[in-house]
């Protein structure tokens, strides 16, 4: 069977739970008596100030939080400035480049009525830094017809890692294709 406690024993067990919030308002009363607002004696502060200056007119609408829309915006216009470094440099490649053996790709399965044909996309860097990878992707049908090119570029690979991009061709969507690296460069 439970022992009571000392406490119970000594004063009951309702007196202690009586007496519980009479002393913690007492405490909290007793603290900020102690918390008088007389600011003016020695050792307390004055006044706050704040570092930066003070706003001369209201936030304007644009100062708002970004939306969704644009940080996809944002993103896309990244991609796309990584895209056209990407075509720039695979234009004066000769062959398939030097880093082919550091890229892989593979169909993604897609469900019927996509718009789009997709292909996972994999760069490992094996150098000791960061580099950029442009990286044709060819989609071809079972005859080895191309039936569209697509280009990746892919900035700051970590040295070491792999990174993942999709290649996605609105040309070979409804077609059963394969996806395959026609050039790969490292620079």
């Amino acid at each position: 069977m439970n022992q009571p406690s000392p406490q119970r024993c000594a004063l009951g067990g309702r007196t202690v739970r009586r007496l519980t919030p009479a002393v913690l308002a007492a405490v909290i009363v007793a603290g900020a008596a102690a918390c008088d607002n007389d600011t003016s004696s020695p050792g307390t502060a004055r006044s706050t100030r704040t570092v930066s200056a003070e706003p001369a007119e209201s936030p304007s609408q644009s100062a708002s939080p970004r939306t969704q829309r644009d940080f996809e915006a944002s993103v896309n216009a990244a991609v796309e400035r990584n895209r056209q470094m990407a075509v720039k440099q695979l234009a004066g490649v000769q062959g398939k480049g030097n880093a082919v053996k550091d890229v892989s790709v593979s169909g993604v399965p897609v469900a019927q009525g996509e718009q789009f044909r997709s292909a996972l996309v994999r760069v490992t860097n094996p150098t000791d830094k960061a580099a950029f990878y442009a990286v044709r992707v060819e989609f071809v049908d079972a005859s080895g017809k191309v039936l569209d090119s697509v280009v990746l570029g892919i900035a700051d690979a970590p040295p070491g890692r792999t990174v993942s991009e999709h290649a996605n061709s609105r040309k070979a969507a409804g077609v059963k294709s394969f996806p395959r690296i026609a050039q790969a460069e490292r620079s």
